[in-house]
């Protein structure tokens, strides 16, 4: 991979109120420990504002006036500031992680659940990284704001307001003198905020990089190693990827090391000017004068100094978290409000029992990013069929016909856009998917594993299944062999998608899966494409005996999986334009028998 990934991830984003106004909502359930972290805010704000005053107070009011009484009683209330100051900010930071936690697992449960309802459609038009990237960095953007960054931002503001207010009441003159150095510092922080957006930029995209490179070369290592091509990637790794993620971080340390030098400078010409104006005014001040300018006032201005440039240098840091959580929450919003096509009515019903009769009337449908106006063609086309209970039916055709379509309808995974699906003579749209799915099974081309045991993966439609039940689900489509010959049997790991197993084992055991579950329905969607002769001609049997008696409906390219179906459908563009059984579509002489000829057959 020679060229970056489009970076959408590192996006900025100004201030939005809804964005903002939905984080705040998240607040809700955890408003008293919020409350009560922002008193303890106000607290120690107030305590480390009052620090600088005491000694002043200490200074003129005890240590000139030569009262040792006020400068201990000054010195015990510093101390006893310093322990509230220091005892609210524990608490403070103590409080705000639980709080921040809280709201993300709360987030991330909600986004989990959102994500299980939503069509399939969705998950076809969005790809798994960008819905990991909303769950996990999206989401830990978040974690820093809520946890860390309101509160800092406010205190940052309270701290810097309380400074100005005591800096002035204490002498206007040296206040206003302070003050001059704001502007440089406004252009400074520009500058630096210009440069550090790009930088940032910069970085989001070359560790994006590196990721997608890195998961590229390890998801096709065997590609990698079968052309010997380790020493070229290697190269192209270090020499590109991973130095331009190097130059990028580099970047932006020199722009983020110059930000803090200019300050301190600044704060450092702030300090000798107050030095040496307020000190030729101590000298020259008259004792008793209304503008006089006291040793303790000037200390106590050194040391407001020193705290004054501290929130401003936070405040420009929280910039870029700022615009990031703009940006991260606007994405996860818009994934949660993302809407469900495929919703329960409000008067849905319990689907009961079912034999399993499936009756199309005059379907119809496009998927969501079509247009009928545009003259595209629907996926399908006024289909209308009756498949008594019990029956198996092949659905033939080349790749695109509507196969699939048509049997994500029967298990409501889309809505027809016209017309309506029937099973018992219920409209699926007036039954809950809850009830219909549990009554089906459906195995898929790319047979999926979840990380667990062989056993834990075949009880997964039925976990009340008992041992026994999972062997006898195996035994019937042919893989207790291989898993009695595993290192644990039925308890040995399958790992991430069954990467232990060959595709054959692991679609053996979507069968078993399938089967388990005592489905009304079964669903075989290219399901034998995978597996060897010998492993079909197992499935084959075991099918014979076990679909007996329940309504499936089989996708297939291979003759052997279609050649028993009770009913064979043959699609095209979207149509049923043949049905009947091997023996009637060959003497047809139709679209089949062409199949048949150039090649359909084993």
């Amino acid at each position: 991979m020679s060229t970056p990934p489009p970076g959408e991830d590192i996006a900025f984003k100004g201030y939005d109120p809804n964005v903002s106004w939905r984080l705040l909502s998240s607040l809700g359930p955890y408003r008293l420990q919020f409350t009560l972290a922002i008193i303890l805010m106000l607290i120690s704000s107030a305590a480390a504002v009052a620090g600088p005053y005491l000694v002043k107070v200490a200074l003129d009011s005890g240590l000139s006036a030569g009262s040792l009484t006020v400068l201990r009683q000054t010195l015990f209330l510093y101390l006893f500031v310093a322990i509230i100051q220091w005892t609210s900010t524990f608490l403070r930071v103590y409080l705000m992680p639980r709080v921040g936690q809280s709201i993300i697992y709360d987030l991330r449960s909600s986004l989990f659940e959102h994500l299980q309802e939503l069509s399939l459609s969705f998950f076809s038009h969005y790809s798994v990284g960008r819905v990991i990237s909303r769950v996990i960095n999206d989401v830990g953007v978040l974690r820093e704001f809520i946890t860390w960054a309101i509160l800092a931002i406010a205190r940052d503001l309270f701290t810097l307001v309380g400074i100005v207010i005591a800096m002035l009441s204490m002498n206007m003159r040296l206040s206003l003198l302070t003050f001059t150095v704001l502007p440089i510092m406004a252009v400074a922080t520009m500058v630096f905020k210009k440069y550090a957006r790009q930088n940032y930029r910069q970085v989001r995209a070359a560790i994006s990089w590196v990721n997608s490179v890195l998961a590229e070369n390890i998801n096709g290592v065997r590609v990698v190693q079968a052309f010997s091509r380790e020493q070229v990637n290697y190269q192209n790794f270090r020499d590109v990827v991973n130095q331009n993620n190097l130059d990028a971080n580099l970047r932006a340390a020199r722009v983020a090391s110059a930000f803090p030098a200019v300050i301190d400078l600044l704060g450092a010409a702030a300090t000798a000017l107050i030095v040496w104006l307020g000190g030729l005014a101590v000298i020259r001040s008259q004792p008793g004068a209304a503008d006089a300018i006291t040793p303790g006032v000037l200390v106590a201005f050194l040391l407001y100094i020193n705290r004054f440039f501290d929130p401003i240098r936070d405040l420009s840091r929280r910039y870029d978290s700022f615009q990031s959580t703009m940006a991260g929450g606007e994405r996860i919003f818009a994934l949660m409000d993302t809407p469900v096509e495929v919703q329960d009515a409000p008067d849905a019903i319990q689907l009961p029992i079912i034999q399993g009769e499936v009756r199309f009337e005059g379907v119809s449908f496009y998927y969501s990013d079509q247009d009928p106006d545009q003259g595209e063609q629907p996926v399908l086309q006024h289909i209308d069929m009756h498949i008594p209970a019990g029956q198996t039916v092949a659905l033939v055709g080349e790749t695109g016909a509507g196969k699939s379509t048509l049997i994500k309808l029967i298990a409501r995974f889309h809505d027809p856009t016209q017309g309506r699906v029937l099973i018992d003579g219920y409209d699926l749209r007036h039954v809950t998917q809850n009830s219909l799915r549990s009554q089906m099974g459906l195995v898929l081309q790319d047979p999926f594993l979840f990380n667990g045991t062989v056993a834990e993966n075949i009880r997964f439609g039925r976990l009340e299944a008992s041992d026994e039940e999972v062997q006898a689900a195996a035994q019937a489509v042919g893989a207790d062999d291989f898993i009695q010959r595993l290192s644990r049997g039925y308890l040995s790991p399958v790992e991430e998608g069954g990467a232990v197993l060959s595709v054959g084992q692991r679609q053996l055991i979507s069968f078993a899966r399938a089967l388990l579950a005592d489905p009304r329905i079964l669903i075989l969607d290219e399901a034998t494409s995978s597996v060897d002769t010998q492993t079909e001609r197992l499935i084959q049997q075991a099918l014979a005996r076990l679909l007996h008696g329940r309504t499936s409906f089989v996708i297939a390219h291979r003759l052997s999986t279609v050649v028993n179906a009770d009913i064979i459908l043959v699609v095209h563009d979207g149509r049923i334009i043949e049905e009947g059984n091997h023996s009637e579509l060959l003497a047809f002489g139709g679209t089949y028998f062409h199949l048949y000829s150039s090649g359909f057959e084993e």
